[in-house]
């Protein structure tokens, strides 16, 4: 269609030749971004001259956090344990719990046709729904605490992983499946000692990332009285207690930094 809009320029050389040249599509590309950019900022409301005028405000409230109340570390220590606690135990379980549903989802271990698809839907629905709005659901149903955290963490881990999982048993090589298969081993077995070797690297790598930003996401589901330190988070932000803030988040930072390099050592020696 654009071929047609914009005809290819024709070009007669000097020995007589003749050569189409294609017309360029960067103007209308370009065209189309700022059409975008403009309905982008009618839509969002984004308004440049307020965001000027008042990001000075940003940096008052981050003078206020310096210096951290350090007189407030030692309340926080249990929360951030039980924020950590969350996250790994809603990790760890959901990383499990992804495997079985990863091999529901990967059409090539299934031979039929509706199982992947069911299975892929419901991962879709996992992710599509925020970690906020899961837990503050789990508070309704278990109650305030970290039992509703633990929840949202597990979910949003199985959507994570085994959404991860099944594309990467879909790509891996089927010789060695196939042939197990056709000795008489069952699917299981055959997908243990052909295919699970092939993807366990990844599946432990992507099971650190996940708890890696799942202590991160642990530390705000307390705004919705889901445990951990963000319901402290949320109480001193709500109090306008800016030094306690700054406490807590030098906490989470250190706390994140050294889960991070740990993790990050240890998806090293996996890959």
């Amino acid at each position: 269609m654009l071929t047609k809009l914009f005809p290819p320029k024709t070009i007669e050389l000097p020995n007589g030749k003749v050569v189409i040249q294609k017309r360029s599509m960067t103007p209308i590309i370009l065209l189309v971004f700022i059409v975008l950019i403009y309905l982008s900022v009618q839509i969002t409301d984004f308004d440049l001259q307020r965001l000027l005028k008042r990001i000075n405000q940003f940096f008052v409230i981050i003078n206020e956090m310096i210096p951290p109340t350090w007189a407030y570390m030692p309340k926080l220590w249990e929360p951030l344990i039980a924020t950590i606690k969350m996250s790994l135990f809603g990790s760890a379980l959901g990383a499990i719990c992804a495997l079985p549903i990863a091999m529901l989802a990967a059409s090539n271990i299934n031979r039929s046709r509706w199982i992947p698809s069911v299975t892929k839907f419901i991962l879709s629905i996992l992710r599509t729904l925020p970690t906020l709005v899961v837990a503050l659901i789990a508070t309704f149903i278990f109650g305030l605490g970290t039992m509703a955290g633990t929840v949202a963490i597990f979910l949003f881990t199985i959507s994570y992983i085994g959404k991860l999982l099944y594309e990467q048993i879909e790509n891996a090589e089927m010789g060695a499946y196939e042939a197990m298969n056709a000795m008489g081993l069952t699917t299981i077995q055959s997908f243990r000692y052909a295919i699970f070797p092939q993807v366990l690297p990844n599946y432990l790598s992507t099971s650190l990332f996940c708890f890696e930003g799942n202590v991160r996401y642990a530390s705000i589901l307390g705004y919705v009285g889901a445990g951990g330190i963000g319901l402290l988070l949320a109480e001193s932000l709500g109090w306008r207690n800016y030094a306690n803030v700054g406490m807590i988040l030098l906490m989470l930072v250190c706390t994140v930094f050294v889960i991070e390099t740990i993790s990050e050592y240890f998806r090293k020696k996996l890959m």
